[in-house]
C-alpha cells in the first residue's frame, strides 16, 4: 500500500445512543491503527462519554480526535442537555414523543456537518443510518459517504427481503408464519416479530418515513461497513453483495480491538462497578460456570419480569452476573423486584450489577460459560467473539432477527420463547421457562454441543482481525478503494 494511505483522513459520525457511539469509536480506533487519521463527530454531552477511550487511543499512538457540534435540544423541544437517546429510554419506559422529537432535532445537524465537511475535507464520512441526509451532505463536497447500520448481513439481507418481496403482507394473521422469500435458509418470522413501522400504523408514520429515507440513502451512498466477520454469516456476507448488489465490508467484530482490561473497561459509560472488583470475582469461578444476563441499554423490564428472572436464576442453582438497569435506591426503601433477602442468600454465588456493567471484560472471562441476551447486535457479536453460548430474548429493533441468526443458522443460542416484538419489554417470560432454557446452555445435554460451536466462532472471530484474517484484508481493500476515491488525495 502506497504512502497516500497513511494520509487518509476519515470522519465517524455516530447516531447519539450508546449501542451506536460504542461501536463507532472502536472502528475510528481499527483505522486509526492502520495509520489512517480519524476523527468522531459528536455533540458536547455525548463527548464525556467518549474522551477517556479517546484519550487512551492518543496514548497508545491511535491518532483520534473529536469534533463537536451542537444539539439542538431545546430548539426541538426537549429537555435541555438531553443529548442522547438513551437518556430518553431509562428510568421505566419509552416516551415516543420525545423519541420522535429526538430524531427530528437531528436533521438539524446537516447545516454544522455540511460546514465541517467543508472546513476539513475529510477522505469519507462513516455515518450512522439514522442520518440518512449524511449521503447528500456528503455529495455536495464530492466525499464518500459510508453507511454504518450496526448490524449483521443476515438482518440486513433480511431487511432488503422483506422490503422488496412484503411476505408479511400475505398472511391472514399477525401469528401465521412466512419464509422470506429468495433469502438463503429457510427463514421464518411472523407479523408479531416485525417492528411496529412495518404494521402500518398511523402512529408509526415518522419512523416509517425514516427508514424509507434510510433505504433510498443507503442506495446512494459508497456502501456500508458491516461489524461482522465473513465466517460468521458467508451466504448473507455472499448475498448482500452479490445478488442484492450492495458494496459492503465486514470490519469486525470491531470490539477486539480492545485487547488490554483497560481498552475493555472504558468502553461507553462509567461502569456501576469497578473492575477490578469484577474481576476478582470472576477469577473465584471455575471456567464456564457462571451465566452472564444483561439486556443492553434500552430494554426496560417491569418489577413483575425482573422477579420472574431472580427466583428463576436462584432456582437453577447457577451462578450468575446479572445486569439491572434500575437506580441502586435508599436502604430504607424496598425494591420490589426481588424476592426478600434475595441478595443475602446469593451472596458469593451471584452478582448484580445495577447499570452500566464493563460487558466485553465479562463475556471474555473463562469463568464465564453462556449469555442470557435481548440480541442487540452489539452484544450478540460480543457474545460470538467471546465464544458463549446464547439465551436468546429479543425486545425491540431488529432483534428477532439476530436471534434467527443465533439459533437457526449459527446453532448457538436457545430462544426464550418471546414471539412479539416490543417498544422496551415484551410479554412476561415465567420463572419455570427461564430456568429451562438457562439450564440447557449451560448444563443440558446440547450445552456442550452448543459450547464448542461457540468457541470454534469465537477462534474465527479472533483470527479474521488479525494480520491476514477476512476483516483485517477487507478493512486494507476498503482503506486502499478509499485513497484512489478521495476528491482531495492530491491535496493531503
Amino acid at each position: 500500500m502506497g504512502s497516500d494511505i497513511r494520509q487518509l483522513k476519515v470522519f465517524f459520525f455516530p447516531f447519539m445512543a450508546h449501542g451506536h457511539m460504542i461501536p463507532s469509536l472502536d472502528m475510528a480506533k481499527l483505522f486509526g491503527s492502520r495509520g489512517v487519521k480519524t476523527s468522531v463527530i459528536t455533540t458536547p454531552a455525548n463527548a464525556l462519554y467518549l474522551s477517556k477511550a479517546i484519550e487512551r487511543a492518543n496514548e497508545m499512538g491511535v491518532e483520534i480526535d473529536m469534533k463537536l457540534i451542537k444539539f439542538p435540544s431545546v430548539e426541538a423541544g426537549l429537555p435541555e442537555g438531553c443529548e442522547n437517546v438513551d437518556a430518553i429510554t431509562s428510568n421505566g419506559g419509552r416516551n415516543m414523543e420525545l423519541v420522535l422529537k429526538f430524531f427530528m432535532a437531528t436533521t438539524k445537524l446537516q447545516q454544522p456537518l455540511e460546514l465541517l465537511l467543508k472546513e476539513c475535507k475529510p477522505d469519507c464520512l462513516v455515518a450512522d443510518m439514522f442520518f440518512p441526509w449524511a449521503t447528500d451532505a456528503a455529495a455536495k463536497y464530492g466525499i464518500p459517504r459510508l453507511v454504518f447500520h450496526g448490524t449483521s448481513f443476515f438482518s440486513l439481507c433480511v431487511m432488503r427481503c422483506m422490503a422488496l418481496y412484503e411476505p408479511h403482507k400475505k398472511v391472514s394473521s399477525d401469528s401465521e408464519p412466512f419464509l422470506v422469500p429468495n433469502l438463503p435458509g429457510d427463514i421464518k418470522f411472523t407479523r408479531n416479530q416485525l417492528p411496529d413501522n412495518m404494521k402500518q400504523d398511523d402512529a408509526e408514520t415518522h419512523i416509517t418515513r425514516l427508514m424509507e429515507a434510510v433505504r433510498e440513502s443507503d442506495m446512494k451512498s459508497y456502501g456500508i461497513v458491516v461489524n461482522s466477520f465473513y465466517e460468521l454469516e458467508p451466504a448473507y456476507a455472499d448475498y448482500y453483495r452479490n445478488v442484492l448488489g450492495r458494496k459492503a465490508w465486514h470490519v469486525g467484530p470491531v470490539s477486539l480491538c480492545n485487547r488490554k482490561i483497560e481498552d475493555k473497561a472504558l468502553r461507553g459509560k462509567q461502569a456501576s462497578i469497578d473492575e477490578q472488583e469484577c474481576l476478582k470475582w470472576l477469577n473465584s469461578k471455575k471456567p464456564n460456570s457462571v451465566i452472564y444476563v444483561c439486556f443492553g441499554s434500552v430494554a426496560n423490564f417491569t418489577s413483575a419480569q425482573l422477579m420472574e428472572i431472580a427466583l428463576a436464576l436462584e432456582a437453577s442453582e447457577l451462578q450468575f452476573i446479572w445486569v439491572v438497569r434500575r437506580n441502586k435506591i435508599g436502604e430504607e426503601e424496598k425494591e420490589d423486584w426481588l424476592p426478600e433477602g434475595f441478595e443475602k442468600r446469593m451472596e458469593g454465588k451471584g452478582l448484580i450489577i445495577r447499570g452500566w456493567a464493563p460487558q466485553v471484560l465479562i463475556l471474555d472471562h473463562e469463568a464465564v460459560g453462556g449469555f442470557v441476551t435481548h440480541c442487540g447486535w452489539n452484544s450478540t457479536v460480543e457474545g460470538v467473539t467471546a465464544g458463549v453460548p446464547m439465551v436468546t430474548w429479543p425486545v425491540a429493533a431488529e432483534q428477532f432477527y439476530n436471534e434467527k441468526l443465533v439459533t437457526e443458522v449459527l446453532k448457538i443460542g436457545v430462544a426464550v420463547g418471546i414471539q412479539k416484538w416490543s417498544r422496551i419489554a415484551g410479554d412476561l417470560v415465567n420463572k419455570e421457562t427461564i430456568e429451562k432454557v438457562v439450564k440447557d446452555i449451560m448444563v443440558g445435554e446440547k450445552a456442550e454441543e452448543m459450547r464448542s460451536r461457540a468457541k470454534a466462532f469465537g477462534e474465527m472471530a479472533k483470527r479474521a482481525v488479525d494480520k491476514g484474517g477476512s476483516s483485517y484484508s477487507d478493512l486494507d481493500a476498503l482503506i486502499e478503494e478509499l485513497s484512489l476515491a478521495s476528491p482531495f488525495k492530491q491535496t493531503n
